[in-house]
């Protein structure tokens, strides 16, 4: 589609979607604005009926197919599955969500909440693959029509309205914008949309970085080892359509973040501006600091993809954003065995250190013992200070925070 025509259809799209629900907010932070130098702007897509903008590409998806199709199916642990549920309910078609066993209960039963008797929700597989897999037998089987999260040239220009409502409501084109990345069907419907009107920066957890392969190699890669915590955007490849809109991009604006260091921003726009980001959503915000010279004295717009964030995950995220700002650590504290020497040990910590975890590891040693201890602090300076203080009392205390394979286990 030639990118005039493009622009027309995804405006179109855009008219047709106020039936349905209203434009999400486009809101200027004061609090980022202030810090990066810039007019930053948040588009509020955890603001939209399904707290994330999927439900966009849904729409369009099945809008132009309604009169052909009454069973609309797809297969998604998340996002996606929940704007197809709830466009389900609003065209009165039947909808069969395919959700993988080990989805969290809690979207299990929102997906539901969306969907109501319009929806059958199918668990299948513990894996997203199987899920995949079953999802697509039963629509060969049913002749039911698959709506795919990214990769559908209708989805993407679905996701191009976030891009229409941007323009519309900033009174002209920004001169950044800032987009996360998973299967690229929001990368690609902006890109499509903006063209070389403007700047931008596309970004991805460090443990799923498909576009950013794609880019290196020409041509779409697998991710293996796919880290699910940002699970917006854990996606282990990107979509063959989507990256053909995005082929193009410079590889140098494509940049990605530490799953941990995420976990930051989510803990400030909650704490500090009241906003209940997802990790996916929160990824444009914390890439500014990486772009400041970009984006020094320009319009920028951040794209909040989405907030659907279940708080039993809390506490995983504060502690994910304390070791990142190394405000927490684990060591191995080998303890000798003999009356006072745990006190003469905690007459060490400062009156900033707060112990957070404290276990015997070696309960029958005769002469010492070793005792997995986390630690808090309000500076991440005291830890040098408590280590040397520790080491000159002759205790022996092994770091073990940044060793990934030992802290799954006892953390």
């Amino acid at each position: 589609m030639a990118p005039d025509m493009f622009v027309a259809s995804a405006r179109a799209a855009t008219t047709k979607m106020r039936s349905v629900f209203p434009a999400t907010p486009l809101l200027r932070s004061d609090l980022l604005s202030q810090r990066f130098g810039a007019d930053i702007w948040l588009k509020r897509e955890d603001l939209s009926p399904v707290r994330s903008y999927k439900l966009r590409g849904a729409f369009n998806a099945m809008r132009k197919v309604i009169g052909s199709h009454s069973v609309f199916v797809c297969a998604s642990a998340g996002n996606h599955a929940q704007g197809v549920a709830f466009m389900c309910r609003h065209f009165g078609v039947k909808g069969v969500v395919f959700m993988p066993v080990t989805t969290p209960e809690q979207k299990v039963m929102k997906t539901q909440m969306f969907g109501g008797t319009h929806v059958e929700i199918r668990m299948v597989g513990d894996y997203f693959d199987e899920t995949l897999k079953a999802s697509q037998k039963y629509c060969s089987e049913q002749s039911a029509y698959f709506l795919s999260p990214f990769d559908d040239d209708d989805v993407i220009e679905g996701q191009a309205s976030v891009a229409v409502e941007i323009e519309e409501q900033l009174g002209r084109v920004p001169d950044h914008i800032v987009l996360p990345v998973g299967g690229g069907g929001l990368s690609a419907g902006a890109f499509s949309y903006f063209g070389d009107n403007c700047a931008y920066t596309f970004v991805e957890p460090t443990g799923a970085q498909s576009l950013k392969m794609a880019v290196d190699s020409g041509e779409p890669m697998t991710v293996s080892n796919v880290d699910t915590f940002v699970d917006g955007a854990a996606v282990a490849r990107i979509g063959e359509r989507t990256f053909a809109r995005l082929k193009g991009i410079d590889g140098s604006t494509v940049l990605h973040l530490d799953e941990d260091r995420i976990c930051t921003t989510i803990l400030e726009m909650l704490n500090v501006e009241g906003i209940v980001l997802e990790p996916a959503g929160a990824m444009s915000i914390e890439v500014l600091s990486e772009i400041l010279d970009q984006i020094k004295g320009k319009t920028v717009v951040c794209v909040a993809s989405g907030g659907n964030f279940d708080f039993e995950r809390l506490p995983e995220v504060k502690e994910r954003a304390q070791r990142y700002s190394g405000l927490k650590k684990y060591f191995i504290l080998r303890l000798p065995q003999r009356p006072g020497a745990l006190k003469d040990f905690l007459n060490i910590l400062g009156p900033d250190d707060n112990i957070s975890r404290f276990e015997y590891m070696k309960k029958s040693a005769r002469n010492f013992g070793s005792v997995l201890i986390g630690i808090e602090t309000s500076d991440p300076k005291n830890f040098d200070v408590m280590c040397k203080l520790i080491a000159e009392a002759g205790f022996t205390l092994t770091d073990i925070t940044n060793d990934e394979a030992l802290t799954q286990f006892v953390v």
